[in-house]
């Protein structure tokens, strides 16, 4: 089957283009940005395209010229180009025009029903990535305090509501008071923003939405997520178990214990 990967920033869409090719399927990449595509030059047997994120007709077009059967989308997109002077292609401009309003689920919806209305399907991200998903438990050496502990709880309850509004994925919590809420700026500002805030001692919880569509924007962390709230002064790194990509789990707990960091997944 022909799997076209939709790829944006980040080391995603390179492990899920590795893990279609084991499993078997034939693999298109369309990049949605020049330095995207350089990230697959050592990927041996895919065919690459690349587009720019505001060309959703060449993107139809590529996925129907490569007799695309399914579409998985990973990868980070800034979602502060909707909002840019870029040029939107006419179909992009249609779509973008018939919103109800422009989160994140409105957004990529609409793109996702035309893919289908074009024949193809939308494959949930964790066919492909699944792998990166932890259990629950602490994952490093240094453990939560209680006053720590409590700060995931109160944040854990905070990231599932500004889920459900469909606004973020990620807060910052000191005190059991937030110190900043992911809006359309991302993860890592907000945890820049919420760290400086804090000044140090700072708890960041990244949890999915409540309905999360696993087709897109599964909740996703890695080294830099730890290199930034170490830079920072943040202490503690809170995920969700079984809902949250965490990229190179064995990285992270190195980086994580040499910066006395606490990982857990909730």
């Amino acid at each position: 089957m022909k799997v076209a990967v939709v790829a944006g920033y980040g080391v995603l869409p390179k492990l899920a283009a590795e893990n279609l090719l084991k499993k078997g399927h034939s693999v298109l990449v369309v990049a949605l940005d020049e330095a995207v595509s350089i990230g697959f030059s050592d990927v041996q047997g895919i065919d690459l395209e690349k587009i720019s994120v505001t060309q959703i007709g060449k993107l139809l077009k590529l996925l129907k010229k490569y007799n695309t059967e399914s579409v998985l989308f990973a990868g980070k997109v800034n979602k502060t180009l909707i909002y840019s002077n870029l040029k939107f292609d006419l179909l992009a401009v249609k779509i973008l025009a018939g919103l109800r309003n422009r989160k994140d689920d409105t957004v990529m919806d609409a793109v996702c029903k035309l893919i289908t209305e074009n024949g193809m399907q939308i494959m949930d991200q964790t066919y492909a990535l699944d792998s990166l998903y932890l259990e629950k438990g602490i994952y490093t050496k240094k453990r939560p305090t209680k006053e720590q502990e409590e700060d995931i709880a109160f944040g854990y309850d905070t990231a599932k509501e500004l889920g459900r509004l469909d606004i973020g994925q990620t807060v910052v919590i000191k005190n059991k008071a937030v110190m900043a809420l992911e809006a359309i700026e991302g993860t890592d500002l907000a945890i820049e923003r919420g760290c400086r805030l804090a000044k140090e001692g700072a708890v960041v919880v990244k949890c999915a939405k409540p309905s999360q569509d696993l087709r897109f924007d599964i909740p996703t962390v890695g080294v830099d997520t730890l290199k930034i709230l170490s830079d920072n002064n943040g202490v503690v790194l809170a995920v969700e178990a079984g809902r949250t990509f965490v990229v190179d789990i064995d990285k992270c707990i190195r980086f994580a214990d040499e910066n006395n960091i606490v990982i857990v997944a909730i």
